[in-house]
């Protein structure tokens, strides 16, 4: 590939209004904050913004069940009494992680839609890299809410690559197991899912080094498990030399990557010791091989962090170096007492030994050398995008005005 890779950004402005309640770790107010960083250091003008489009109950389907599908679209803090057996069986409710908050449905829409609209991009080859940062909620089954998370975007974006591409790869650097992503594709071996994770007394605990898959996916399944304390040297230790391997053995047509920041230093949830740095160098080393890509957010629950973690991974995937110190923005207290932009490591003990990594990392390495190449699909005509299976004029208008309109739209969104 030569000249610039070409960047499309998907947010829509009403996503960081959701309220989870008071108590909840997950706060959707990091997507705006980390949307304002990325307008007040001027990055939106290096990219195609766009307002993606609220994904329907249809769209959802192609993975989740029509049942459960029906229940988030009814269920509001004031009905829960008379959906008391449903949510027992969908995880969701006071006594779960994935609690029934005002515009529960809406905030799901609008969180996939913008996912799926940057698979279409990446699709019709109109991108290079798609983000969106309300993205990577990758814990949500097909009848299930999980971890926070209640609509699996991710897994629909991957559906729809995989009309056009034969072969996907999923990478997870979020501190959590990608358990919900690996669970929809681990008999398959058209998606290779790698994730990289705290395993032991925590959530998920799925993820150990022997899911490898099943049936037609065994060995599709990566996982690298780890523990408390990983620093930037040992975390690309580990990912550079898996990923380089992936790329050889599975040459995917696409990337996703989920970005959770839940694996740098200072999260609340978290107990890895990267700096931003350490985390978006995973993300430059997957820009690299100059395979499309749609770049997702997931966890991270120091919000000020979360901020600063997706607006440098912004730069890193534009090229550009940006000022230490944080612009002046909307939310420019959160980032009180130093206002900068990178995080210093904690002093700390790592607890994943030069031992314990080895073996990951040869366990890992000789797992992707057992595959016999990466498998071929017999493609058919390639299915229509989902967009033009709903026939939707108006919302395909809406994706075809001029760019001078969208980084105005731009603009305008940040001050909503």
């Amino acid at each position: 590939m030569t000249g610039k890779q070409r960047i499309s950004y998907f947010y829509q402005p009403d996503v960081g209004h959701f309220y989870y309640g008071p108590s909840h770790p997950m706060k959707p107010h990091r997507i705006k904050m980390a949307h304002h960083l990325i307008l007040s250091y001027g990055m939106y003008r290096q990219m195609e913004c766009y307002r993606s489009h609220p994904a329907t109950p249809t769209e959802m389907a192609a993975f989740h069940s029509d049942d459960y599908i029906n229940f988030l679209a009814k269920a509001t803090p004031d009905n829960l009494r008379s959906h008391s057996n449903a949510m027992q069986r969908f995880n969701v409710g006071e006594y779960t992680d994935c609690p029934v908050f005002d515009g529960i449905f809406e905030f799901t829409q609008l969180y996939t839609g913008a996912s799926l609209d940057g698979a279409v991009k990446l699709n019709r080859g109109d991108a290079d890299i798609a983000i969106n940062w309300s993205g990577g909620l990758h814990h949500a089954k097909k009848s299930e809410a999980s971890g926070f998370c209640y609509i699996n975007d991710i897994v629909l974006a991957i559906l729809e690559l995989l009309k056009v591409h034969a072969r996907v790869l999923y990478i997870d650097i979020d501190i959590h197991h990608g358990d919900g992503v690996e669970e929809a594709f681990y008999c398959t071996d058209r998606v290779m899912t790698f994730s990289l994770h705290k395993y032991g007394d925590f959530f998920p605990g799925t993820g150990h080094i022997k899911d490898t898959g099943a049936k037609e996916g065994t060995g599709f399944s990566v996982n690298a498990p780890l523990t408390s304390g990983m620093t930037d040297e040992t975390y690309v230790r580990i990912f550079k030399p898996v990923m380089a391997k992936i790329m050889e053995v599975f040459r995917p047509g696409a990337i996703v990557l989920q970005c959770g920041a839940d694996s740098i230093v200072g999260d609340r949830l978290g107990c890895f010791n990267l700096s931003l740095k350490g985390h978006a160098e995973c993300v430059r080393y997957t820009k690299s091989f100059n395979v499309p890509t749609l770049v997702l957010g997931g966890g991270g629950y120091t919000i000020r962090n979360v901020a600063r973690c997706w607006a440098y991974e912004t730069s890193v995937l534009l090229d550009v170096e940006l000022p230490d110190e944080i612009p002046y923005n909307d939310y420019y207290e959160f980032y009180a007492p130093d206002y900068k932009l990178h995080l210093t490591p904690d002093q700390r003990e790592n607890l994943n030994t030069d031992a314990s990594l080895e073996s990951v990392r040869i366990d890992l390495l000789t797992q992707l050398n057992g595959l016999k190449g990466a498998p071929s699909v017999q493609m058919m005509e390639v299915p229509p995008d989902f967009e033009l299976i709903k026939g939707s004029v108006g919302v395909e208008d809406d994706r075809t005005e001029t760019k001078e309109e969208r980084e105005g739209e731009g603009m305008n969104d940040g001050g909503s």
